[in-house]
């Protein structure tokens, strides 16, 4: 009996051509140019309009203009001189307080409103959707002075219910009340955008979660409690960041009606007015530069912050 062993063979590896492996990274390199050609358009503007300022403002508070010397190098001694400053704490502790009573209330109202377009049970729903969303279109100059003309003490609406009432009763423009008429006026620009917000992420939530809910016998309240609100938490956090940061950029309100209260709003009012001024009104580019980084830095912060914990309260 004889035995035949087969020898198994393999075949040899194929070797590339130069054409064909040069070929690859061309092809590589096309879609690489391809990609950056169409994002170039975007990275341009980012630069000009973002970047460049940025830049600009970082060096321009590294410098005052001195009156021998003319413009200085100085370092750090602008960040310096406003850790010091009175004026722009008093706007910023001002503004921190504006944020804490007003975004809450504000948010809680565009809250309502949206989870009342959505419960379905809301007659008129679309008609009210448009009423609660209409003050966002009208432009913030003109939704200023139509309020102002409302709050004014010697004409308007309040004009008209102290003259009724035989004295000063309701002073808006009062030192005491000038942050909450303030406040008034933000949170009736801006319902109706954060209200747009929830709603949109309402109108996302699986049918099949209200079904099981209606079959387990839950009412309307248990469903606002265990589906709706969990299911906003990433909208509440969204606008949370939006109204922070419109927060702190608060400047349009008091700028304008402080040619009606110019007894209570200061040229410091708040840290934008306080830039705005020195920079326009009191020559000082480097230290108003110094100022718009410093509460850059700070809204950034607190906005990522709020964000960083909304994402983890979310993911839990």
């Amino acid at each position: 009996m004889t035995m035949t062993s087969e020898r198994t063979t393999t075949p040899p590896p194929t070797e590339r051509t130069p054409a064909a492996s040069a070929r690859r990274p061309l092809r590589g390199n096309r879609s690489e140019w391809k990609g950056l050609a169409f994002t170039a358009p975007f990275l341009v503007v980012f630069l000009l309009v973002f970047i460049a300022p940025v830049v600009y403002s970082l060096f321009l508070s590294l410098f005052r203009e001195q009156i021998v010397g003319g413009n200085a190098f100085v370092g750090f001694d602008n960040y310096v001189q406003l850790l010091q400053d009175g004026q722009f704490w008093e706007g910023f502790a001002r503004v921190v307080l504006f944020l804490l009573v007003q975004v809450p209330v504000m948010l809680a109202l565009a809250l309502v409103a949206a989870l009342a377009i959505d419960s379905a049970r809301l007659h008129a729903s679309n008609f009210f959707r448009i009423v609660v969303f209409l003050p966002y279109a009208v432009p913030a100059v003109v939704a200023v002075l139509m309020w102002g003309f409302i709050f004014g003490d010697k004409f308007g609406l309040v004009a008209n219910v102290n003259d009724a009432l035989g004295g000063d009763v309701v002073t808006p423009f009062a030192g005491s009340w000038i942050l909450v008429s303030i406040g008034n006026i933000v949170t009736w620009e801006f319902v109706g955008y954060n209200m747009l917000i929830f709603y949109s992420a309402l109108r996302v939530i699986p049918t099949d979660l209200y079904e099981a809910a209606a079959i387990d016998g839950a009412g309307q309240f248990r469903v606002v409690r265990a589906i709706k609100l969990p299911a906003l938490r990433g909208a509440i956090v969204i606008a949370t960041i939006f109204s922070i940061i419109g927060s702190f950029q608060l400047f349009n309100e008091p700028n304008i009606l402080r040619t009606l209260a110019p007894n209570v709003i200061t040229t410091y009012f708040t840290p934008n007015m306080y830039a705005y001024n020195l920079s326009f009104a009191g020559q000082q580019y480097n230290y108003s530069a110094t100022v718009a980084i410093v509460m850059g830095v700070i809204t950034a912060v607190i906005a990522y912050v709020v964000q960083l914990r909304g994402s983890r309260k979310e993911d839990r």
